[in-house]
């Protein structure tokens, strides 16, 4: 075709063209867009498989981590829990079920532990064929911990099954079984009485009977929230509430309003409530009811399980009052599963199992599983030996043979336990004075009639290290003279003289004694010469012994004397330096001084002796005589005014004091010296405790208060109360309130209440934030036990030092508050508790304690309370003179060169009684400098 014959497109074929073209264009745009969108998708898959693949990574080596340390140490439970965590959070149900099984051979596991596996179980088992396994399951959970969740879940599964033969039976033997397991338990129990009665009803109108007896029943058991069943047994009952039934719910109300504060107490406590339900234990005891002690005590111990004392308190009720063999055996192993450490429950266990008649190899592999339970103390090991050992000893007839040479192999096997294990793990074998071979000795002479192993097994014990001691020897004596002969005897006490070295007196006493009564003279000659002999000996070691110790302490003596003479000395050279120095420094300032004070009062002397004097000498409030300062230095004006009111203070305290009555007043200290009106302040805190006669505060120089004073009362009989004020908070600081008492006369009293040796009822606790306060420390010590007190140690000042202690009711719950706080975490701090063991002060330290004092500097007495910031000197510096060392004297004469005696006053102040100087007596020494 021509290209004149073509046609031109028209507006709408144009546009419709344009339109074509750009949806091309978007969907290619779009293409585009859905391509680098599955290639981003494409890339975030793979980031997320890289990041599950790296966490499945982890995990599968923590898992492994975990079955290695479990490998090592099988009895690390909190290992067990974290492998079931891990495992369950990957999915993988053959491993997680092989972990939940092999914790449960070692272990109660917890209810919650229980309940996620037992539902794991149930969503696998789907067909009636497998049911079973799931009932055995169910069985191996109600044995571990009496819980009510665990037999509800057991029941409502029961209930699918009830459309096999005999299901109806089953579950209604279930439920049986759950309500005498926890139908008295009184918070929980109703859930179960109520599904019970729920099933009951689902049946059809002929157990209508069987409601009724459920009813009544449940009417009987005190439970919570119980008025809301009797209303409804009301509504359900057609013919009313029988009065039988209307008695028995009214005591059951009545022993509900009994238990209602113990129980209001468990639901504000925190766990592991173990005081709470110590007391409500107690209240049950008392109470006598068996059924309500039973189910008391399972409820303590799922929440207290790791605690010995319960158990053995919840056995021994049931070994004493109940004696049902299925429940006491039962209880005995939960007991030891849940505390294999503890050699006393194993020990019960044993013998439990023997009074309930149970056969030989249940007994010994019980006795080879308490060996495994790695015991934490070697003696523990020689308990549980000899516990067995017993056991074998009362079902040997020793008649027969094979009991009896059992016995024996158990004895030997004994030693040899105690010689390798033990002493391996322990470095001793726990029996250092071989009581079991002993007690394997006796039974060889009294039972077996064989005298000749028994002196085997005793040559054995004095090997051990046994022979220095006089009551081993007596013990073998003791043998020989109840199942032996006179020749074996005497055989032994000679031994005995010759080996002891604790008691040779006594065992010589008794040989002369045994010779007295059987030997002839010949053998009390004998008898006599062996133990003179021996005694002579004995007192020649002793005395070379104390000779030496003697010559020690001598020579320990000589090198401290010798330490405190080059102290002494380096003292003495450090204060000779320094007093040279400052008397260079005090001379040349003096100097200085007196050239100013001469050229500024030359005009003055001018005028006469007589202005003189009066100008130059004042006589101050105190009595002293003082030097007027030139009109150039005020200072020393002021300082001089400064020395008069101190000591103006200090006469005023002084008169005080005599005026005071220490019987009847208090020493206060540690006060805020910005405390605004001390005295009112003191008395509105004290007027509590009796009729206030003053308060005397401690003032300095100035007229300000040095934060302590005195109050005293009318009577005595107000002092004690005082004393309970003491460390009371005032304004931020801890008031000290003391006894008034003279430590001059009195250098041994102690102001310090609190006891400095070990008080195993009471715990220190370090560590704490210096924001925790005395309320917050309670709640976290009292779910531990019951406190009786709770100190907070602080500074002078009031601030927390991050210490306290902890008083608790009594050890045991002392113990288990160290167990269970130390290492907490309290606001951000790891605190360390441990039992309250203060460290003792050095004998030095105290008053009474003796020094030598002959070469060490004398120190300058302060008084009782130490030298204060502002106590000044007020002696002249011409009396700081050093005294002339003495003049030694040898056998009555006086050395060469000492100075000859001084005579009048000199002689008493060489004396050591200085005479006392008056204010003219300072005036002249002023004078003359």
């Amino acid at each position: 075709l021509s290209l004149s014959n073509m046609a031109a497109p028209s507006n709408a074929e144009q546009t419709q063209l344009q339109d074509m073209e750009e949806e091309e264009a978007g969907m290619e745009e779009r293409e585009m867009e859905s391509d680098e969108e599955e290639g981003m998708g494409v890339e975030n898959s793979e980031d997320e498989e890289d990041d599950s693949s790296e966490d499945e990574k982890e995990n599968e080596a923590e898992i492994q981590r975990l079955e290695e340390q479990l490998s090592i140490n099988a009895f690390d439970y909190n290992c067990h829990v974290d492998l079931i965590k891990l495992l369950k959070q990957e999915g993988e149900l053959f491993r997680l079920r092989k972990a939940r099984q092999k914790m449960s051979e070692l272990f109660p596991l917890t209810e919650e532990i229980w309940l996620d596996w037992l539902k794991d179980e149930i969503r696998l088992t789907e067909e009636d064929s497998n049911r079973e396994k799931v009932y055995e399951l169910f069985e191996r959970a109600v044995k571990d911990y009496i819980c009510p969740d665990i037999w509800l879940e057991y029941a409502q599964y029961s209930i699918g099954g009830m459309g096999s033969p005999g299901g109806i039976d089953k579950v209604r033997s279930i439920f049986e079984r759950a309500v005498t397991a926890v139908g008295l338990h009184m918070t929980k129990g109703q859930t179960l009485w109520e599904a019970y009665r729920e099933f009951e009803n689902a049946l059809l109108s002929a157990q209508l009977e069987r409601i009724h007896t459920l009813f009544r029943r449940q009417l009987a058991v005190p439970l919570m929230d119980m008025e809301t069943t009797y209303a409804e047994y009301e509504e359900w009952s057609e013919n009313g509430v029988p009065e039988t039934v209307i008695h028995l719910y009214r005591k059951a109300l009545q022993q509900k309003e009994k238990c209602k504060s113990y129980e209001e107490t468990l639901l504000v406590a925190e766990p592991p409530k173990l005081a709470e339900y110590q007391a409500y234990i107690d209240f049950e005891l008392k109470e006598g009811d068996p059924a309500r002690v039973q189910i008391t005590f399972e409820r303590a111990l799922a929440e207290n399980c790791l605690v010995p004392d319960m158990w053995t308190k919840y056995t021994t009720y049931l070994d004493r009052q109940l004696k049902i063999k299925d429940l006491v055996l039962s209880t005995h192993e939960r007991a030891v599963r849940n505390c294999p450490w503890t050699m006393s429950l194993w020990k019960s266990y044993l013998q439990a199992l023997e009074r309930h008649g149970a056969d030989h190899q249940s007994v010994s592999d019980v006795f080879e599983k308490a060996l495994n339970a790695g015991f934490i103390q070697a003696t523990d090991y020689v308990d549980i030996w000899q516990a067995y050992l017993d056991y074998l000893r009362r079902r040997v007839d020793f008649k027969s043979s094979k009991e009896l040479e059992e016995l024996r192999a158990a004895f030997s096997r004994s030693l040899d336990y105690l010689k390798q294990d033990v002493e391996e793990r322990f470095g001793e074998s726990g029996d250092p004075s071989c009581a079991i071979m002993q007690i394997w000795a006796r039974i060889e002479a009294h039972h077996c009639k064989n005298m000749q192993k028994a002196r085997e097994v005793w040559d054995n014990i004095m090997t051990k290290g046994n022979a220095k001691y006089a009551n081993m020897w007596l013990e073998y004596y003791n043998l020989e003279r109840a199942y032996g002969d006179m020749t074996h005897c005497r055989k032994a006490l000679h031994r005995a003289v010759q080996c002891t070295s604790d008691y040779p007196e006594h065992v010589c006493e008794v040989l002369l004694s045994f010779e007295r009564v059987e030997g002839t003279l010949a053998d009390w000659d004998t008898a006599v010469q062996k133990t003179e002999t021996r005694l002579n000996r004995i007192n020649e070691q002793r005395a070379k012994a104390a000779e030496k110790e003697t010559n020690l302490a001598r020579h320990e003596e000589e090198k401290m004397e010798q330490r405190r003479k080059a102290k002494a000395e380096k003292k003495a050279q450090k204060k000779a330096q320094k007093t040279s120095r400052g008397g260079e420094k005090r001379k040349a300032e003096q100097d200085d001084y007196q050239e100013d004070w001469t050229e500024e009062s030359a005009p003055k002397r001018q005028r006469g002796n007589s202005d003189n004097n009066a100008d130059e000498y004042m006589e101050t409030e105190t009595g002293l005589f003082v030097r007027n300062a030139p009109p150039g230095n005020k200072s020393g004006g002021a300082r001089n005014a400064q020395q008069g009111a101190a000591v103006a203070a200090q006469r005023q305290n002084d008169d005080r004091r005599e005026m005071r009555d220490d019987s009847c007043s208090v020493f206060i200290s540690n006060l805020a010296y910005t405390l605004e009106d001390p005295e009112a302040k003191l008395k509105s805190l004290f007027e509590s405790c009796g009729p206030i006669r003053r308060v005397q505060l401690i003032t300095g120089n100035r007229g300000i208060s040095r934060g302590y004073g005195y109050v005293q009362f009318e009577s005595a009989a107000a002092v004690p109360d005082a004393l309970k004020l003491d460390r009371k908070e005032v304004e931020g600081r801890p008031m000290f309130v003391s006894p008034c008492v003279d430590k001059n006369k009195n250098p041994e009293f102690k102001v310090f209440k609190y006891n400095t040796s070990m008080e195993k009822h009471k715990i220190f606790i370090s560590g704490l934030p210096f924001s925790c306060t005395k309320e917050q420390l309670a709640e976290i010590c009292k779910p531990h036990g019951s406190i009786r007190d709770v100190r907070l140690v602080t500074y002078r000042s009031g601030k927390p030092k991050g210490l306290a202690y902890v008083e608790f009711a009594n050890e045991t719950q002392a113990s288990q508050a160290v167990l269970k706080l130390d290492g907490i975490d309290v606001e951000g701090n790891k605190v360390s508790v441990a039992i309250s063991n203060p460290p003792r002060k050095s004998l030095t330290d105290k008053p009474g304690s003796s020094r030598p004092m002959g070469d060490i500097m004398p120190r300058q007495v302060y008084g009782s309370r130490g030298r204060g910031r502002t106590q000044l000197s007020l002696l002249p510096r011409s009396l700081h003179r050093q005294p002339a060392p003495p003049g030694k004297v040898e056998n009555g004469t006086a050395a060469e060169g000492a100075p000859p005696p001084p005579t009048g006053g000199a002689a008493a102040n060489a004396a050591g009684e200085p005479r006392s100087l008056s204010n003219s007596d300072f005036a002249k020494m002023l004078l003359n400098k």
